[in-house]
C-alpha cells in the first residue's frame, strides 16, 4: 500500500509532532500509552518524523493519557455527555475509549481532510470543518446535554484574546461542563514569537505560540475572564516515565522559583 504525503504547513502540520511522539511510544515494549490506531496512522504517512522533529520524546503521550484520564471521570459523571475536541488533528483518543457518548471533532478544513483519510465520522463521532473560534460550531452541538470540551495543543497558538473570547462564548452558551486545555509559560510564547523563532532542529521551525500564561497567573486569570463561579483547576501533567525531558520537568517542578514558569494543563469546571 501505498503512503500518503500529507503537504501540511504551519500550525496544522504540528499533528505530525504529536503523532510522531505518541507512536513512537506506543511502539515502545514499556510505553505508557497503548494506541495502536496511532502507530497504523504513523505508519501510513510519508514524512521524515525525525528529520523534522528529532528524536521522540513522550511528553504527547504523557498528555492524552491525562485528557483520557479527565474524560473518563466525566463519562462516569454524564455518560451521555457530549466529547467536543478542537483542533484535534490526528489524535486517536475515541480508540481509546468504549462507550456510547458523542464525540465531536473541530478543525481546520485541511486537518480534517487529512484525518479523515485515516479515521471516518460516524453518528456518534462527527467531524466539522471549521476553525475552533469559528462560533457556528456551536450550533451543531446539542444543547441538554453536559459537555467536555477538550483542546490539546491549541490554545497557545491563538492569540490571547482569541482564547478569553473563545472560553467566554462556550462558557455563556452551553449549560454545564468542562474546559480542558494546556498552557505554555510566557516565556516560552516569547521565544517563539521572536525574530529568530524556536527551530526545534535544523529543518523545523515550530509556529509562533502567541499565548502564554505563568502558573501563578492561571486562576486568577481565568476567574477575571469567566466569573467568580467557575472552579478552575491547574491539573499541571503526570509524571514522565523516562529520559532527560522527565528529569528535566520533574526538576523544574520541584523547584519553587521555576514551578511557575512550566507548561500546564488547566480544566474550567462550569
Amino acid at each position: 500500500m501505498s503512503k500518503i504525503n500529507p503537504k501540511l504547513e504551519n500550525v496544522p502540520e504540528t499533528m505530525l509532532w504529536t503523532l510522531h511522539n505518541r507512536a513512537t511510544e506506543a511502539m515502545r515494549e514499556d510505553g505508557i500509552i497503548e494506541d495502536e490506531k496511532c502507530i497504523e496512522i504513523f505508519k501510513a504517512i510519508d514524512y521524515d518524523y525525525v528529520k523534522s522533529f528529532g528524536k521522540a520524546e513522550p511528553s504527547h503521550a504523557v498528555r492524552s493519557l491525562d485528557f483520557d484520564r479527565e474524560i473518563r471521570s466525566f463519562l462516569e459523571e454524564y455518560p451521555d455527555g457530549i466529547i467536543i475536541n478542537l483542533g484535534e488533528g490526528l489524535e486517536t483518543q475515541r480508540f481509546r475509549f468504549d462507550d456510547e457518548a458523542l464525540w465531536i471533532s473541530v478543525d481546520l478544513p485541511e486537518s480534517i481532510k487529512i484525518r479523515e483519510q485515516f479515521i471516518e465520522s460516524d453518528e456518534r463521532h462527527l467531524h466539522i470543518a471549521l476553525s475552533a473560534t469559528d462560533k457556528s460550531w456551536f450550533d451543531k452541538v446539542p444543547k441538554d446535554k453536559a459537555i467536555f470540551v477538550s483542546a490539546q495543543g491549541l490554545f497557545m497558538y491563538f492569540h490571547e484574546e482569541d482564547v478569553r473570547i473563545l472560553l467566554q462564548d462556550i462558557v455563556n452558551t452551553f449549560e454545564q461542563g468542562y474546559i480542558m486545555f494546556d498552557t505554555i509559560p510566557r516565556l516560552f510564547s516569547q521565544t517563539t514569537t521572536s525574530k529568530k523563532g524556536w527551530k526545534k532542529t535544523p529543518h523545523y521551525t515550530v509556529p509562533k505560540m502567541p499565548w502564554g500564561i505563568n502558573k501563578s497567573k492561571i486562576e486568577k486569570t481565568f476567574k477575571d475572564w469567566l466569573g467568580k463561579k467557575v472552579k478552575v483547576y491547574d491539573i499541571g501533567y503526570s509524571t514522565f516515565p523516562r529520559g532527560v525531558s522527565g528529569w528535566f520537568f520533574s526538576f523544574l517542578s520541584s523547584v519553587p522559583i521555576l514551578r511557575n514558569i512550566t507548561p500546564s494543563i488547566v480544566k474550567i469546571e462550569f
